[in-house]
């Protein structure tokens, strides 16, 4: 029977490291504008890196890019190669200039919907096109923080709260975070301005109408083959989980002639590019250091693949917060945070059982140091949590 063949736990992990670049790092080129292009490339590959706090993307990229520096990142944010902008699952992703507004438009349903289950009474009576009309007027002639924003608007809108009314335009408008904000060795607000105006595009003539126009078909089918070949294989529920879209079962039964299925040890249908990598559950998986917030362990949901149970009951914090992981074997084994001072950086590794990996661990915690603190003092420990003893 076709989609009969078992991909076992360790198999689809493997599959899982090798697209998200982290079973083998790729190089970058020494100089020139192939280094930049293989960067933004990288990001395009990668369907953006979650951003909501200002720098694990450039952690995120470290992990995955041999000879990666903070300025190739910084700078192609500064040049409007890449943006900061609210997409999947409604969180702020960096991604590439070319990708920021169409995948704004295919996600734009998940965006709204969040903004109706958090806001939707507190604008009751606001029509969207005037508040998208005015909102983008206010952050195109200057960029704003949200506060500024509302009460710049609450002045057409006073019966509203202000922070519903930006909240509002942040849905119904593309609104990019701008530098200094999450360019390395910088400091900044988030301030707002509309993607159109920050990437030098035309702005549309009139603010569309609302609910968003339905992507089509052909479109959602390119976002599934683009989750599939940096996250595959994967099930409709993940690809779901990852878009925050509903409705992709249609999508993938459209897909299935050019795709290969499989099933999971539960039986549960993997879907998949015929030619994406699956290196098998034997191929050796090297320790790594995954950033905060990494897709890696948010883009499934059946994330077992990758995060135990038992690992996920102290990863996934009650405060949203999702630490920098620690890959041992291609699973998550324990935590890592980074402290700095004026001269001095100090990374410290939480594992979540007895370290047997100390070494590797070690020489990956060192290549982070050198990357976030080249000229500081280095102090790498390792900090069992609560109740586990080391061997």
């Amino acid at each position: 029977m076709a989609g009969s063949q078992v991909l076992t736990q360790r198999a689809a992990n493997r599959a899982l490291l090798a697209r998200q670049l982290l079973l083998e790092r790729s190089p970058l080129p020494a100089t020139g504008p192939e280094r930049a292009a293989q960067v933004v490339q990288t990001i395009e590959h990668l369907v953006g890196l979650q951003a909501q706090a200002p720098f694990p993307p450039y952690y995120g990229l470290h992990s995955r890019l041999d000879g990666f520096r903070p300025d190739d990142l910084a700078a192609l944010i500064t040049d409007r190669s890449v943006v900061r902008i609210a997409l999947m699952r409604g969180t702020i992703h960096l991604v590439s200039a070319r990708d920021c507004l169409p995948l704004r438009r295919l996600i734009q349903p998940v965006i709204e919907r969040g903004m109706r289950g958090a806001f939707g009474k507190q604008l009751a009576g606001v029509d969207p096109g005037e508040l998208a009309a005015a909102g983008r007027s206010l952050v195109e002639s200057e960029p704003m923080t949200f506060s500024q924003l509302g009460q710049a608007l609450a002045a057409r809108w006073p019966d509203h709260p202000p922070a519903a009314l930006a909240q509002g335009v942040r849905t119904y408008v593309p609104l990019v975070q701008v530098p200094p904000r999450a360019v390395w060795g910088q400091a900044g607000q988030s301030l707002h301005t509309s993607a159109e105006r920050w990437l030098g595009q035309r702005r549309p003539s009139r603010e569309p109408a609302h609910p968003a126009r339905a992507a089509t078909r052909a479109e959602l089918a390119q976002l599934v083959t683009r989750y599939l070949g940096a996250f595959g294989p994967a099930t409709v529920r993940d690809v779901q989980a990852w878009s925050g879209l509903t409705g992709l079962k249609a999508v993938l039964e459209q897909l299935r002639p050019s795709l290969v299925t499989f099933r999971d040890e539960q039986g549960a249908e993997l879907f998949d590019l015929p030619t994406a990598p699956r290196p098998g559950a034997g191929v050796p998986a090297p320790a790594r250091l995954v950033a905060e917030f990494d897709n890696l362990v948010l883009s499934h949901a059946e994330r077992s693949r990758v995060v135990s149970p038992e690992a996920t009951r102290r990863l996934y914090t009650i405060n949203g917060v999702i630490p920098g992981s620690v890959l041992v074997d291609g699973f998550v084994a324990g935590m890592w945070r980074l402290a700095r001072t004026r001269d001095k950086a100090m990374l410290t590794i939480e594992m979540f059982a007895p370290v047997r990996e100390r070494e590797a661990l070690t020489g990956e915690a060192e290549r982070v140091l050198a990357f976030a603190a080249p000229g500081a003092a280095h102090d790498i420990r390792f900090a069992p949590l609560a109740g586990v003893r080391e061997s």
